[in-house]
């Protein structure tokens, strides 16, 4: 492996949990929201990984036979999660249905919390091994000069 993909292999790690951090905040603000634009209430949503190649201009220059089993990750897609939403007694509430409950979105804010922290953490580890391909090229040209 080059450089450059150890590179794009970290890359498509940050980029993925980018997104997967984007949606866990989406689904923390809108934990109580009972309408959208769609008329119904806020369904948490789930970002799906699936591995990759890495393919970048530089990388498909110097990909070599032994690269080929280098695997990035991209997020597939975004998922609404099929969780039953919360029905709560609210007859004053103005999205309460005719016989006084109101639908909440099913989620569970300790459990966001917890997905958050494991994507920080893996964010985290694609970092350091951008930074440590990194460290070890400039090493690599202390070398040679």
């Amino acid at each position: 492996m080059d450089f450059m993909t150890a590179i794009d292999v970290g890359a498509s790690g940050l980029n993925a949990e980018r997104t997967h951090l984007n949606v866990i905040s989406m689904n923390l603000a809108n934990a109580k929201t009972t309408r959208t634009v769609d008329g119904g209430p806020y369904r948490r949503k789930e970002a799906i990984f699936r591995e990759t190649q890495v393919d970048s201009p530089f990388s498909r220059a110097m990909r070599t036979a032994l690269d080929d089993e280098v695997k990035g990750v991209r997020v597939e897609s975004i998922q609404n999660d099929r969780r039953p939403l919360k029905r709560v007694y609210e007859p004053g509430h103005p999205h309460a249905d005719e016989e006084g409950y109101v639908s909440y979105p099913d989620i569970n804010v300790v459990e966001e919390m917890t997905n958050m922290l494991s994507a920080m953490r893996a964010y985290e580890a694609n970092v350091s091994t951008i930074t440590t391909a990194k460290n070890m090229f400039t090493k690599a040209l202390e070398i040679g000069r």
